[in-house]
């Protein structure tokens, strides 16, 4: 599948693709995050990290919907 058609059935644009495989490749598939790291409490601290997790099991759950809606066709 070519890398337009991907980002295509992913509803994203192609260059965005290019920048995350660019970004996944150089940080050797690890994914950068954003923000300082300084919370009031450990608690602060916890809720964001439980807040990234879903919200990247949601992201992961799109693309296998989408994923499965390809495949499947």
């Amino acid at each position: 599948m070519t890398l337009r058609k991907t980002a295509e059935n992913l509803g994203i644009s192609e260059s965005a693709l290019k920048n995350w495989t660019k970004t996944a490749k150089e940080n050797e598939g690890a994914v950068p995050t954003r923000g300082s790291g300084n919370y009031a409490s450990d608690e602060a601290k916890e809720i964001a990290r439980l807040q990234r997790e879903l919200r990247d099991t949601k992201d992961a759950l799109e693309v296998l919907k989408k994923a499965i809606s390809i495949l499947g066709k």
